[in-house]
């Protein structure tokens, strides 16, 4: 007597390791007999880019590492297996498939360049049917009142065709058990240097300490959220510079998917009925909404994201300067707020989104250098990396972008004393400036000839008048 095959589907992780609310993992328990979770390190993701840079640098590898690690932990928890796995996604996904007769394999669905040339290519190459599922955003696109081709380019413009009229998906029931093979193999996550990669010395000490992994994700928002209740502050605090509780720090956990925005989005619902609604609570699924938006223009717009003149295709002549640009990334501008931010991305993968602001400005403005190598830059060493934010975000700087303003600059020196009033941040990254400038009896925003042991500033710029 032969049995029958077990109907076995392989539910292909990318950037979505969590269980809770995950549709692609969802649909694939209830509709195979048995389901292959799959993670994939891509060769392509850990090669140089054009400038020079690892694409996945040691900072965002280990957060990856820690949340692929911490996936197979609660997969095993429900009785699951993780399959890991180093190579080419196509060659690996056409093998494993043959392997276990697979009927299906199940992935969330990317929008970007990169990501859609790896699905084309495994879809070329596995025999079974390919299920994505769209599971990145608050709001789905087939709820959203317009296409995506009609998508406004000004944020505003959809946020309010969309805010109060779009409904918000409910969370997936819980998952009760997952059924894999029996001779799914466990093989080792591989190490930074499998990577190509060197340990990267975190400083722990002036940041949040960063960990990957679904339950980090929500050990945060319960502190985040019910303990400290710091999200009833949320937006008069999001533009502050030190400690761990001045934003939420969700970005780095819903770049990999170990939180999905619904699961956020209700959550700060339950704590606007159990203990306030204000300002705050709105403001932080208002950032939900950027994030959706940014990811929803890529879709529309395609490669005109990584274009010179961005997805407004403007005519814009970009310089390069080797020796400029490196005394930026290495927070060597003599610029003291723009170096303190550098040297903190450098030093621990990551950045806040004032300083964010403030360093992509300097770059293309003050200095006029092709914002795809800060673009670039940022992808190789963020740790909460998206490819849609990241990059939408630097042509909305560089005003090639969603921007209804034609001339968006942000003054450092401005900036550093609106946000960082009594220089803390700065003194906190640029110790040698602050001694300097106290036996000066400087203002450390702004250098001059006093300060021998401190670069002079690289460019006059607006600030400096």
């Amino acid at each position: 007597m032969v049995l029958p095959l077990m109907s076995t589907a392989i539910v292909w992780f990318r950037n979505d390791l969590r269980l809770r609310h995950n549709a692609v993992l969802y649909k694939a328990i209830n509709r195979h007999e048995q389901v292959i979770p799959v993670y994939i390190f891509d060769n392509h993701y850990f090669e140089t880019n054009e400038f020079g840079f690892k694409k996945t640098g040691p900072f965002r590898a280990k957060f990856l590492i820690e949340a692929v690690a911490d996936l197979r932990r609660n997969l095993e928890s429900f009785g699951g297996q993780l399959l890991v796995e180093k190579g080419d996604s196509a060659t690996v996904l056409k093998t494993l498939s043959q392997q276990y007769h697979v009927e299906a394999i199940y992935a969330q669905k990317e929008v970007c360049a990169e990501e859609l040339a790896i699905e084309q290519a495994v879809t070329k190459s596995v025999s079974c049917p390919l299920d994505f599922t769209w599971t990145s955003t608050l709001l789905q696109p087939e709820n959203l009142p317009l296409s995506i081709a009609e998508l406004p380019d000004i944020f505003t413009d959809f946020r309010k065709k969309c805010e109060k009229y779009v409904p918000i998906e409910t969370e997936l029931k819980p998952i009760n058990a997952i059924k894999c093979p029996e001779n799914i193999p466990h093989h080792e996550i591989p190490d930074l240097n499998a990577l190509g990669l060197e340990e990267p010395e975190v400083d722990t000490e002036r940041i949040l300490d960063f960990k990957g992994g679904e339950t980090e994700a929500w050990n945060r928002l319960n502190q985040y959220f019910w303990q400290s209740e710091e999200l009833s502050k949320y937006k008069h605090k999001r533009n502050g510079l030190l400690g761990a509780d001045y934003s939420s720090k969700f970005s780095p956990w819903l770049a990999l998917g170990c939180i999905s925005p619904v699961s956020i989005y209700h959550e700060v619902k339950r704590f606007e009925k159990r203990i306030i609604k204000n300002e705050s609570t709105y403001w932080l699924v208002f950032e939900l909404l950027w994030h959706d938006y940014f990811r929803f223009v890529c879709a529309k717009y395609g490669n005109m994201i990584f274009w010179p003149g961005g997805i407004r295709n403007e005519k814009i002549k970009w310089k390069w300067n080797a020796e400029l640009f490196e005394k930026w990334r290495l927070g060597q501008t003599g610029v003291p707020f723009v170096d303190a931010n550098m040297k903190e991305l450098l030093q621990t993968g990551f950045m806040s989104n004032r300083g964010r602001q403030n360093v992509a400005s300097f770059l293309v403005k003050d200095l006029g250098i092709d914002w795809r190598a800060g673009a670039s830059w940022f992808e190789s060493q963020l740790i909460d990396y998206d490819v849609c934010s990241n990059y939408g975000n630097w042509n909305y700087i560089a005003g090639i972008g969603n921007d209804p303003r034609d001339e968006r600059y942000f003054n450092v020196v401005w900036q550093a004393k609106k946000y960082d009033a009594n220089a803390a941040f700065i003194k906190t990254w640029l110790p040698a400036l602050e001694h300097l400038c106290a036996e000066h009896a400087i203002e450390p925003w702004k250098t001059n000839d006093k300060l021998m042991h401190y670069p002079k500033p690289i460019v006059q710029g607006r600030f400096m008048k």
